[in-house]
């Protein structure tokens, strides 16, 4: 059975990315594209590199029909999906890959993202995106809030670790290079490549990044009582990938044991054998994670490094990954390609 879908904010680069892996899905059907501000336009003349595919001409969401649509994507900015979401018709599935439903708690939105929540009540069906954590009611969920990209690079990490206890809570540090395209498509002039090539740097020094927010929220849910991380992300002269390195306390060989034993059974997340440290190099474009553990030079520590693509496993292979759970299709439908290297 093939489903439709429709990719709202499809001049995006999330929303391109989504293109680029639906194109090859056996089972969906994309029957509409907006991009409010390319309306008009062929995905070809936005995206050269999709020229090869038949695709519907962007459009406005006002211009868009969703009859005989199954799920809507919508790849819009943080605090723009909210009052698109909250109008569109009950009987779409949709999967929401910006900011606007992953923090439960109206007041937490308010404190992150600067702003009241605009559509609270449909903030109580959301369900968090995070698939190989919350699998069984993403399976039956109306409404789907895609994850932080930083934000899910880390959680691989440190859930399974504070859920079985086997590191200091009060003693977690992490350090995260994020590439450029996490900034997203609009212009920016620290974007620029003057500004940003042969240098890399810290931003939201201090705790102030909004993917706090959502390691707050989902590391004090499962220890049962307040956990709040060191966290600096910095921003790297590269397209794709993310690479969070962090410093724990606890028995290296039972942090990996842990982990090993946690994503076993698990079809994307990869971990590597002891000692070795994955590269973005490794996943770059596909949906895998990879997690490398290595034991400190100082007995008692740790050092657990992932790796993903924000744009795949970070951000759209997420959202695909989901949608395939919403629409009773095999998880792994359109998602196993091997990443591209070098």
């Amino acid at each position: 059975m093939t489903h439709n879908v429709a990719i709202l904010g499809a001049s995006g680069y999330t929303g391109a990315e989504l293109v680029r892996l639906i194109a090859t899905h056996p089972s969906l059907n994309i029957v509409g594209l907006s991009g409010n501000s390319k309306a008009g336009m062929a995905m070809a003349d936005v995206f050269p590199h999709l020229r090869h595919l038949d695709l519907p001409v962007l459009t406005t969401i006002e211009d868009m029909s969703f009859d005989g649509v199954d799920l809507v994507f919508c790849a819009l900015p943080h605090a723009t999906s909210q009052a698109v979401i909250s109008k569109l018709p009950m009987h779409l599935k949709i999967v929401d890959l910006s900011a606007d439903f992953r923090l439960r708690d109206p007041a937490d939105y308010e404190k992150w993202y600067g702003k009241p929540h605009a559509a609270v009540e449909m903030q109580k069906e959301a369900v968090y995106g995070l698939t190989e954590f919350y699998r069984e009611e993403i399976k039956n969920a109306r409404l789907v809030a895609g994850t932080g990209c930083n934000a899910a690079t880390g959680q691989y990490v440190l859930r399974p670790l504070i859920a079985a206890g086997v590191i200091d809570l009060d003693q977690i540090v992490m350090t995260l290079l994020a590439a450029v395209s996490g900034a997203g498509r609009s212009l920016k002039e620290n974007l620029l490549h003057a500004e940003l090539s042969e240098g890399a740097h810290g931003y939201a020094v201090g705790g102030t990044h909004r993917h706090l927010g959502e390691f707050d929220q989902e590391f004090s849910a499962i220890a049962g009582r307040p956990v709040h991380i060191q966290f600096t992300p910095h921003l790297i002269p590269a397209n794709r990938g993310i690479l969070a390195t962090t410093y724990v306390q606890g028995d290296p060989q039972v942090i990996f044991d842990t982990l090993n034993a946690a994503y076993a059974d698990e079809p994307f997340i990869e971990m590597l054998p002891m000692g070795q440290a994955p590269s973005i190099k490794h996943i770059r474009a596909s949906n895998f994670c990879h997690i490398g553990v290595t034991a400190d030079r100082i007995a008692g520590r740790a050092i657990v490094i992932a790796a993903l693509d924000n744009l795949t496993k970070g951000s759209s292979g997420q959202a695909l990954q989901n949608a395939n759970l919403m629409l009773g299709l095999p998880e792994t439908e359109g998602l196993m390609m091997a990443p591209v290297f070098p």
